[in-house]
C-alpha cells in the first residue's frame, strides 16, 4: 500500500557515526506513516560540478583516474568538490575543468542536476556543458596522489555515448551528463538552462 499523500517525514533524533571532510554519516530516526519510528543510515555530502567540455567537432573531453571504492580505473567528466569556501558553482567547475583538463570555456550553461545514490545519500553533483573551448594559458596544477596518473581524452559525442550504452562508463555523473549533453544538442539547445539556475533544495 502507498504511504499517505503528504505524510511529513519528521526527523526525531540524529547520531553521528563519522565526520570528514568531504562527508559526514548519521543515523536518522524519522517518524513514518501511521506513526511507527525507523532509523536510516545517510551519507551527508558536500556537493561537486562536473563538466561536459564539447569543442566545434562535438568532441567531449574525459578523464580516466583510478577509482579505489570500486577498484579500478573509470572513465569520467572533469569533476571535483565544492570544496573551498565563498566558491560560487561557475567557478568550481571553471577551477575543475583547468586543474584536470587544462581547458577554459568562454560559454557556460546548466545541463542537469543529479543525486548520484539518493537511497543512502544526500550527494548532489551539478553538470555544466562548456562550449567555446581553449587551452589554458599555464598549466598550474600539481596533480598528486590517483590524479598523478589521470588521462585526458577526447572522444567523439557519438563515441562516448557508445562507450555509456556498452558499459565502458559506468560513473553516474559521466553517464547522466553525456545523456543530458546529446538531448540538449539533439534539440538545438533549448533544453539548457542558465548557468546561474539556483540549485534544487
Amino acid at each position: 500500500m502507498s504511504a499517505p499523500a503528504g505524510h511529513e517525514y519528521r526527523l526525531l533524533n540524529r547520531r553521528e557515526r563519522f565526520s570528514g571532510p568531504v562527508f559526514d554519516v548519521v543515523t536518522d530516526t524519522l517518524e513514518m506513516p501511521g506513526g511507527a519510528a525507523a532509523d536510516r543510515d545517510c551519507v551527508r555530502h558536500i556537493g561537486a560540478v562536473g563538466v561536459v567540455a564539447l569543442d566545434a567537432r562535438d568532441q567531449v573531453m574525459l578523464v580516466r583516474q583510478y577509482r579505489h571504492p570500486v577498484g579500478r580505473q573509470l572513465w569520467e567528466l572533469p569533476a571535483g568538490l565544492i570544496d573551498v569556501d565563498g566558491e560560487d558553482l561557475v567557478a568550481a567547475a571553471r577551477r575543475e575543468l583547468a586543474e584536470e583538463a587544462e581547458l577554459t570555456a568562454a560559454r557556460w550553461d546548466l545541463l542537469v542536476d543529479l543525486h548520484t545514490s539518493p537511497g543512502y545519500s544526500n550527494e548532489l553533483i551539478r553538470l555544466y556543458l562548456a562550449r567555446d573551448l581553449a587551452p589554458v594559458a599555464e598549466p598550474a596544477h600539481v596533480r598528486a596522489h590517483e590524479e598523478a596518473e589521470m588521462v585526458a581524452a577526447w572522444h567523439s559525442l557519438d563515441e562516448a555515448l557508445a562507450m555509456v550504452m556498452s558499459g565502458r562508463i559506468t560513473n553516474a555523473a559521466a553517464v547522466g551528463g553525456l545523456l543530458a549533453a546529446a538531448h540538449a544538442k539533439a534539440s538545438d539547445w533549448s533544453a539548457l538552462r542558465l548557468a546561474d539556475t539556483p540549485l534544487p533544495r
